[in-house]
């Protein structure tokens, strides 16, 4: 029997990769253009996945290109620590300029979301001198032991993985599913029960948490936790990974919240869509904290790559000159109109929710209200035959969450679109 390329692949994965290393499709990217993928059998398809949001500047954007050819022209690694280069400063730079706040700032340079995470809690812990930190249920914050260890979701991300460090801690987040008077009692209750706030060194939130579901911070619990942390020393961190970068109708998530209560994170964490694709994360936040671990405490052989870099600093000009974060902003208002006005149709929309094109669906059993996993495959896996690309989250997997690049055509959108709503009443039938 001849099997397609497209199996071939799947089998010498399956023979080569561990499983633990999970795939959603069962094909293999050959091109992307733009919001566009093709797989290695000529199949198109038109990616609301991202790269997991990687990719808000779109698949190859021609000024990101244009960057990387000139930088490999020059030089592809020295390792900043040994022999340092302009770029990096230069970037460092930009992201104290347009990280909202207007104190004094500075930036250090990573390469995964994972590891920004974890250097924050180290800067947070060198300037505290504490240990604790606090993060929320249904959070995500990576992979790594301990970035895993502070998120809030079992499955798949933890299990089998224990022990973990101590002196981590969970409270609910405070978004929809919870009250603000539900998660201010468990943190009460932890500093009553687990540890006392003058041994917390970091509290640390996503503004609208990703893998969790994509849920919104309340308002007044991002100004209470700035009041907790300043009564009690502790440092504020806002992890932008996904949030950042013009996927909530600004070019970060905590401008909406500084623009309603004036409140700033001490730390920011920053990476996906910051290099359009190559490995780059970033930790932003005040100047004296910054400085505080020693010279050496910081770092990574591959952290601030020069190619990274140079992709960086040309989706910065992107997002400027092509007014992204408005259009995210433009292109999610039109997707939650689409969504809301099927509720009738499609009686397992439960709620649509997001900030700006950072969108999400969740889905319920009409009947008993409980959370509908299986409908959520099936919207999913009805999309993918159509030649759409989703991704599912939320604590119980019913959540569709979207992802489109920022530059996205408008045909193409209005396409991806009309199939989602095939999806969904192919599901609903």
């Amino acid at each position: 029997m001849n099997h397609s390329l497209n199996e071939q692949l799947q089998a010498r994965r399956a023979a080569a990769t561990p499983r633990g290393v999970g795939v959603m499709a069962g094909f293999y990217a050959d091109r992307a253009e733009g919001a566009e993928l093709w797989d290695v059998e000529g199949q198109r398809y038109i990616d609301f996945a991202g790269g997991i949001a990687v990719m808000n500047v779109g698949h190859r954007h021609p000024k990101i290109v244009a960057a990387l050819q000139t930088q490999l022209d020059q030089f592809t690694h020295t390792c900043y620590q040994v022999v340092p280069y302009e770029s990096y400063v230069s970037l460092a730079e930009k992201l104290n300029a347009l990280t909202p706040g207007s104190h004094a700032k500075k930036t250090a340079l990573f390469s995964t979301g994972a590891e920004a995470v974890e250097n924050a809690i180290k800067i947070a812990r060198a300037y505290t001198k504490r240990p604790g930190v606090i993060a929320f249920g249904g959070a995500f914050h990576g992979r790594s032991l301990f970035a895993v260890s502070l998120t809030g979701k079992v499955q798949p991300y933890k299990a089998g993985f224990g022990p973990f460090p101590p002196e981590i801690y969970h409270a609910p987040f405070p978004c929809h599913c919870a009250s603000l008077d539900e998660t201010k009692k468990a943190v009460e209750l932890l500093f009553k029960a687990d540890i006392e706030p003058s041994r917390v060194a970091a509290i640390i939130f996503e503004p609208v948490q990703g893998e969790g579901g994509f849920n919104v911070i309340q308002v007044e619990a991002v100004k209470w936790l700035r009041e907790l942390c300043d009564q009690h020393g502790i440092v504020l961190i806002a992890d932008e990974v996904q949030t950042g970068f013009g996927r909530t109708g600004k070019l970060f998530a905590m401008e909406h919240f500084f623009e309603q209560t004036g409140v700033l994170p001490d730390l920011m964490t920053i990476a996906k869509s910051l290099a359009s694709g190559l490995p780059l994360s970033a930790v932003t936040g005040r100047a004296d904290i910054m400085d505080a671990p020693a010279p050496g405490g910081l770092g990574g052989t591959y952290a601030g790559n020069p190619m990274a870099v140079a992709a960086a600093h040309a989706v910065i000009d992107v997002m400027h000159d092509e007014r992204l974060p408005e259009r995210g902003q433009v292109l999610g208002d039109a997707l939650k109109a689409r969504l809301n006005g099927l509720r009738a149709q499609v009686p397992q929309i439960f709620e649509v929710r997001g900030l700006g094109a950072m969108v999400a669906m969740e889905f319920r059993n009409p009947a008993s209200g409980a959370p509908d996993a299986d409908f959520t495959k099936r919207v999913q896996a009805q999309a993918l035959v159509r030649g759409l690309i989703l991704l599912t989250c939320g604590v119980n997997y019913n959540v569709i969450r979207f992802l489109f690049p920022l530059t996205i055509a408008q045909p193409v959108f209005d396409e991806a679109l009309a199939i989602l709503e095939a999806a969904l009443l192919q599901a609903a039938d």
